[in-house]
């Protein structure tokens, strides 16, 4: 889902959310408060110079989506191991489909790639995780799984100016909400925009002078390659790489925030896969221990940043580089993806945060979610107890939480 994590990450700090309906003790919205939090962005609509004839039959039909709000609560990307993650979107049937139509639209691929600068493998592979090529548009009314999320405590500054930008989009692009359909989390057409990303980066792709990206793959591709244009997108590098680490690597050099020139990680003895020496590029690398020092290791250059702007997921945005990688002929991910170990449960996983912070290392708000700040408390606990510091809850890390948080 393409969820513009940058442009949330403003929103977030702005003073223009409306005030979210009260919650539950698990942090759940309260529906009864909708009624009061719709009226509030009926306000904040009016103020910037909707036109009242229009909003207000939206807003009176608007419903609160119960079914939303449990599917932000159980997001894939953080209840998942990797390997799952991996297993259930890069598959064999979603390869050969996406070689398909590489070579179907090769022309359009072409003239894109010319144009924004973005490989058609990669738009063939975003398109391929967000609706499986088309396949499953989403069929959630955008409107209201909007506006359930404006009023929910969670993100309520977001999604307070998500559903403002769709009531604009509804206006400029003359579409009726019962159009307007897509993911819970208000995402549309094939590559899955949000209205921000929708009113700001979708392009007419196949000239005909309106921008559909529900019925036109021109469009809908297009944009996309113009979006990673705007996200920053390096032509001619690739996303990353799967890579060979040996026996005695640092651990504690892994993860997203640390970055090495390529030469560095040469000298640390990293190589590709297949035993080869890294290339020799001029540009910084993290590397990324999904499944933990045991499993299948990436560095990832720039261009997964970019990716990463897109889905602030890094298993979404793995997902992406190796289906790209699969759909021009790579083989796939050779290291270790094992399901023997699974993720915690969302209560083990804020019982080891609360263990963590009363421990001295901070993973943010103890919420039952593993996100960056938890991988880094508990990479910053296995480093002081002796363990390989890989960020991953496997069970000698737990077993050592455990222990001590008794002492």
């Amino acid at each position: 889902m393409n969820c513009n994590w940058l442009a949330a990450a403003l929103a977030a700090g702005m003073a223009m959310g409306v005030e979210s309906v009260s919650a539950d003790p698990d942090g759940s919205a309260d529906p009864e408060g909708f009624a009061a939090c719709v009226a509030q962005l009926g306000d904040q609509a009016r103020e910037r110079g909707l036109p009242a004839e229009s909003v207000d039959p939206v807003l009176a039909g608007l419903e609160y989506q119960a079914r939303v709000i449990e599917l932000d609560r159980a997001q894939p990307e953080f209840s998942q191991t990797f390997a799952a993650y991996l297993r259930t979107r890069v598959t064999d049937d979603r390869v050969r489909r996406g070689r398909e139509l590489l070579a179907r639209h090769e022309g359009l691929l072409e003239r894109l790639t010319r144009e924004f600068g973005v490989p058609g493998r990669y738009l063939i592979a975003f398109w391929g995780l967000e609706t499986n090529y088309g396949s499953f548009l989403g069929s959630m009314p955008t409107l209201d799984s909007l506006a359930t999320l404006a009023c929910d405590p969670r993100r309520a500054g977001f999604f307070s100016e998500q559903f403002l930008t769709g009531l604009e989009l509804l206006q400029r692009e003359e579409l009726s909400p019962e159009q307007m359909r897509g993911s819970w989390a208000g995402a549309m057409g094939h590559t899955q925009f949000m209205p921000s990303a929708y009113l700001e980066h979708a392009v007419d792709g196949d000239g005909d002078g309106r921008i559909d990206l529900w019925g036109s793959i021109e469009d809908a591709l297009a944009s996309a390659a113009n979006y990673l244009n705007h996200l920053g997108w390096n032509s001619g590098e690739r996303w990353g790489r799967e890579v060979r680490l040996p026996d005695d690597f640092p651990w504690h050099e892994s993860g997203i925030d640390l970055r090495r020139p390529l030469e560095e990680w040469a000298a640390l003895g990293v190589r590709r896969a297949d035993g080869g020496p890294l290339p020799v590029a001029d540009f910084d690398a993290a590397l990324l221990l999904p499944m933990g020092h045991r499993g299948a290791a990436f560095l990832v250059y720039p261009n997964f940043d970019v990716i990463m702007r897109w889905n602030r997921s890094q298993a979404y945005a793995l997902s992406v580089g190796i289906l790209a990688d699969r759909v021009v002929g790579g083989s796939g991910v050779s290291g270790r993806l094992s399901l023997l170990e699974t993720l915690p449960s969302r209560t083990q996983l804020k019982q080891l945060q609360q263990t963590l912070a009363a421990l001295g290392f901070d993973p943010g708000e103890p919420d039952g979610i593993f996100g960056p700040a938890t991988r880094e408390a508990l990479r910053a606990f296995q480093r002081q107890a002796g363990k390989p510091a890989d960020g991953y809850p496997d069970a000698d890390t737990i077993a050592a939480l455990e222990s001590n948080s008794l002492d």
